[in-house]
């Protein structure tokens, strides 16, 4: 790096980009940014950012890029084209795509940008909105060891556990097991709850010794009150769970991988969606099963 604070441009400030796109301006990163809603720029430039007005503007001095998008479609938006990354990028730019999409769209990127001269890391996180804010996510990278010590002081005012996990793309599989591991687990959790409440238990009480015991989880740690509240505003949408399953069971199935829990759950979470859960938080699967046991919900 020329200087030990490179110039970052940001696109996409959503539910996780804005608040880690605010870490690093905290840390003492120079930030531009870009996305569709002026109300996410106007954000960011009253956190200490400067807002751009297209992508190419965002990028053109950057010498890290970084995108935080919903899906592989709006990646490749965003990267490809005349008015994309790849092109008015700087030769010798690193490009971290912190989006969650499929492998194969992480490794076809790769290999785009190094045509142009811009080397890339796949960075998909986990934590969710909290831990965006809290600046504690895990960060899983599929790239070069080079590029990967080069983006670490970045990923390091973003998250906590922070691990090159091999070849372009392997931060995407990674992701997908994660993503597997926390539906399931949010599924168990509302089968528990909706059982517990059925049984006429104190659910606070039977929660906290069961968050005490085996049964214990970061995810009952942070949905622990989504469950209890019936509060699903989202920190994560069940719309992007259900791509998410997607992925994971379309990589498994590429591999030979079986899922046979992981595709129960993948269904449930799709049909959370079809009936018009989908803006909510994925804590919401609970609404399916209060469906499934009879509530009106």
């Amino acid at each position: 790096m020329s200087t030990p604070f490179p110039k970052i441009a940001w696109i996409g400030l959503g539910i996780m980009g804005s608040p880690m796109s605010e870490n690093l301006i905290k840390a003492g990163y120079q930030v531009t940014g870009f996305t569709l809603e002026q109300d996410k720029l106007d954000r960011l430039a009253a956190a200490g950012g400067t807002a751009a007005g297209s992508i190419a503007e965002a990028v053109r001095d950057a010498d890290v890029v970084i995108t935080m998008v919903p899906a592989s479609p709006q990646v490749e938006a965003i990267s490809y084209g005349p008015d994309g990354i790849l092109e008015n990028a700087k030769s010798g730019a690193l490009l971290i795509d912190m989006s969650s999409i499929t492998p194969q769209t992480s490794v076809d990127l790769a290999g785009a940008a190094q045509d142009k001269g811009i080397r890339v890391l796949d960075a998909p996180v986990s934590g969710g909105e909290a831990g965006a804010v809290e600046a504690v996510l895990s960060i899983m990278v599929g790239g070069e060891q080079a590029d990967f010590d080069q983006a670490k002081p970045i990923f390091d005012a973003l998250g906590k556990t922070i691990v090159l996990c091999g070849p372009h793309g392997s931060g995407q599989t990674v992701k997908a097991a994660n993503q597997l591991i926390v539906a399931v687990n949010i599924q168990a959790c509302a089968e528990a709850v909706v059982f517990l409440e059925k049984s006429g238990v104190d659910l606070t009480a039977a929660l906290d010794v069961l968050n005490g015991g085996l049964a214990g989880s970061t995810v009952l740690t942070r949905k622990k009150d989504n469950f209890l509240n019936r509060d699903f505003k989202p920190g994560f949408r069940i719309d992007l769970h259900h791509k998410d399953m997607g992925i994971v069971t379309d990589a498994a199935r590429n591999v030979g991988a079986a899922l046979p829990v992981g595709a129960v759950v993948a269904q449930l979470v799709a049909s959370l969606r079809a009936q018009g859960d989908g803006g909510l938080d994925h804590s919401a699967l609970l609404r399916a099963v209060e469906r499934l046991s009879g509530a009106q919900v």
